[in-house]
C-alpha cells in the first residue's frame, strides 16, 4: 500500500463529527496525530528563540540550527511565540515552570524595547538578538523606515492579553505592556460613516512617502499615517478592531464600518472581483451592505485577497462562529469549503490550502483563491499567477476562464486553520502532503509546497508555526487559547455585535 493510503486509512476514523464548527476537540487516533504535530511544531518555535532575549526570530531553516535564524523579528512573531508557549504548556509538551520562565523572559525584554510613547505601539522590526529597532534590513542593508503596524500590534496585544489570563503570576507584567497600547490611535472616525476605519499604521518620522497622511487622531505630535485604510471586513486587521472596541478605544459601530463587500447598485465598484449579491441593513447607526460573492454555487463573504490566513486566524482566539451564528457561523465553513473545492476540483492540484507563505522558489508571497477575494486581481494559488477575470454584470465583461492551473503552492498552516471547520478533510490533506512530499522535518511541516514541481520551502516561519500551535492548542486542550482571550470585555462588547448580524452567505442550493 502507498504511504499516502496508509496514512489516510489511519485517519479514516471519525474525528470531530459532522457538526464540527462548534468545537476544536479531537479524540482517539486523531489526538495521537495532533500531538505528534504539536511536539514537532514546538521544536521549531523554541529553536527560533534567541536565548539571551526570549525573542523569536522571523524564521529558521529546516535543520533548526541557531545560525539559520532570521535576523529580524516583529510584534507578530513575538506574539506567536507567547501564545505558542501557552499552547505547549496546555498540551503537556512543556511544564508550567518552563512556560513561566519563557514567558517572563520575553515580557522582560518587551518592557525594554523602544516603542511609540503616545500610542504605546511597538515598531514593526527589531533585532531578535539585541532588541534594537532595525533601521537597515539585515540581509541587504536596505534602509528600513521605522513603522508601527496596526495588524502586527494587534497580534502582540492579543498575545499579551492571552498571557495575562493564562499565567496569573505574569498578569501584571503583561498588562503593563498591553494597557498603554491604544488602537484608537489608528482610528479614522471620518471614514465610511460613524463606525470609521483603521489606517494601516504610521511612521513617527517623515518617511517621505507620497501617499502618507500627516495627522494625529488623538491630538499631539503629528505622525505620518498610511494612505490606505483597512476597508475590508473579513481580514486579519479585525483583531486590532476587536481589541480597540473591547478596550473602549474605538466605538462599537466600528464593527460595522468596514465592507462585507461594496454595494452592487452601480458600477462604482466594478474594479472588485464580481458583482455581489446582498441586502442593506442598519446596525449601531451604521448603514451596512450585507454582500457576498458567488463561488461554485455558494455565496461567501470574501476576504481581501482570498487567503485562508485572512479569514481564519482571528477565530483561533475569538469564537466568532459561536457568537455570530448567522454570520461567521455560516461563512467560516463555506470559506473552507471554497478553498477545498478550488484545490481539488477547480485547479485539480490534488491538495488544498492557500495562504501567504514562503515561496518555494524563493522569497515570500501571498497565495489564495482569487474568487474568494474582494480585490479584483486577488491572490492566486499557483506560481504562474493564474487569475479568473469574472464579469461584473452590467458594468464590465469578464475574460476567458482558465483552461488549467500551474504549479499550485499549498501551505500546511492553512489546513490547521481549517481544522475546526473541516477536520477530516484537513487531516487527510496534511497526511497526503507528508506522504507525497519532503515537507516534514524535525520542526514539523515546512512552510510551503509547490505541488506539481515538488519544490518545498526549507524554512519554518514563526507566524505560520504560531498559527499551527494555536490550532493544536485549541484542539488538544479544550479550546484553551480561545477561552483566555474571549472572556470578559471581549464577550461583553463583541458578542452582542456579532449576534445582530445576518450575512448574505449561503451554501449551494
Amino acid at each position: 500500500m502507498h504511504r499516502r493510503s496508509l496514512l489516510t486509512a489511519a485517519l479514516a476514523t471519525p474525528l470531530l463529527g459532522a457538526a464540527t464548527a462548534q468545537s476544536a476537540q479531537a479524540s482517539g487516533g486523531s489526538r495521537r496525530v495532533l500531538r505528534r504535530y504539536a511536539a514537532a511544531t514546538w521544536r521549531s518555535m523554541a529553536a527560533m528563540v534567541d536565548p539571551a532575549t526570549g525573542l523569536a526570530a522571523d524564521d529558521i531553516a529546516d535543520d533548526l540550527s541557531p545560525a539559520s535564524r532570521g535576523a529580524q523579528t516583529s510584534p507578530t512573531n513575538i506574539g506567536a511565540y507567547l501564545w505558542s508557549t501557552v499552547a505547549a504548556r496546555d498540551t503537556g509538551i512543556i511544564d508550567r515552570g518552563e512556560a513561566c520562565r519563557r514567558l517572563a523572559q520575553t515580557l522582560d525584554t518587551l518592557r525594554r524595547l523602544d516603542r511609540h510613547e503616545q500610542s504605546g505601539q511597538f515598531y514593526n522590526w527589531y533585532s531578535p538578538t539585541t532588541g534594537e529597532v532595525l533601521t537597515t534590513w539585515p540581509a541587504s542593508g536596505d534602509v528600513v523606515k521605522p513603522f508601527l503596524s496596526t495588524v502586527d500590534n494587534g497580534w502582540l496585544a492579543m498575545a499579551l492579553l492571552l498571557t495575562a489570563r493564562a499565567e496569573p503570576r505574569l498578569a501584571r507584567a503583561a498588562d503593563a505592556l498591553r494597557t498603554p497600547m491604544d488602537f484608537g490611535f489608528y482610528h479614522d472616525a471620518a471614514e465610511n460613516g460613524p463606525g470609521g476605519q483603521l489606517r494601516g499604521g504610521f511612521w513617527d518620522e517623515d518617511p517621505h512617502e507620497d501617499a502618507a497622511v500627516v495627522g494625529n487622531y488623538r491630538g499631539g505630535k503629528p505622525v505620518w499615517y498610511t494612505g490606505h485604510h483597512y476597508g475590508a471586513f473579513n481580514t486579519e486587521p479585525r483583531m486590532a478592531s476587536y481589541l480597540g472596541i473591547a478596550a473602549g478605544q474605538i466605538p462599537a459601530a466600528h464593527y460595522f464600518g468596514t465592507q462585507r463587500t461594496f454595494s452592487n447598485e452601480n458600477c462604482d465598484y466594478d474594479w472588485t472581483e464580481t458583482r455581489p449579491e446582498g441586502f442593506w441593513a442598519d446596525h449601531e447607526g451604521q448603514r451596512v451592505f450585507e454582500g457576498a460573492l458567488p463561488y461554485r454555487g455558494k455565496l461567501i463573504v470574501p476576504t481581501w485577497g482570498g487567503s485562508m490566513f485572512e479569514a481564519l486566524m482571528v477565530p483561533l482566539f475569538v469564537p466568532e462562529e459561536k457568537w455570530g451564528r448567522r454570520s461567521w457561523g455560516v461563512n467560516h465553513p463555506l470559506y473552507v469549503q471554497g478553498q477545498i473545492e478550488h484545490g481539488l476540483d477547480e485547479a485539480r492540484y490534488g491538495y488544498w490550502g492557500f495562504s501567504p507563505s514562503n515561496d518555494p522558489a524563493g522569497g515570500y508571497r501571498e497565495y489564495g483563491v482569487d474568487q474568494l477575494g474582494l480585490d479584483g486581481p486577488g491572490y492566486t494559488s499557483d506560481e504562474e499567477r493564474t487569475t479568473v477575470d469574472q464579469a461584473f454584470a452590467g458594468c464590465r465583461a469578464g475574460g476567458a476562464v482558465p483552461t488549467g492551473y500551474g504549479d499550485g503552492v499549498v501551505t500546511p498552516h492553512a489546513s490547521f486553520l481549517a481544522l475546526r471547520y473541516a477536520p477530516d478533510a484537513a487531516l487527510r490533506n496534511l497526511a497526503n502532503l507528508e506522504a507525497d512530499f519532503d515537507c516534514w522535518a524535525d520542526g514539523g511541516f515546512l512552510d510551503a509546497v509547490a505541488v506539481r514541481s515538488g519544490r518545498v520551502s526549507r524554512r519554518h516561519l514563526a507566524l505560520d508555526q504560531g498559527m499551527v500551535m494555536a490550532s493544536l492548542g485549541n484542539a488538544l486542550a479544550g479550546d484553551s487559547l480561545r477561552k483566555y482571550v474571549s472572556e470578559g470585555a471581549f464577550a461583553r462588547t463583541l458578542k452582542p455585535l456579532m449576534r445582530q448580524e445576518v450575512f448574505a452567505s449561503r451554501a449551494a442550493a
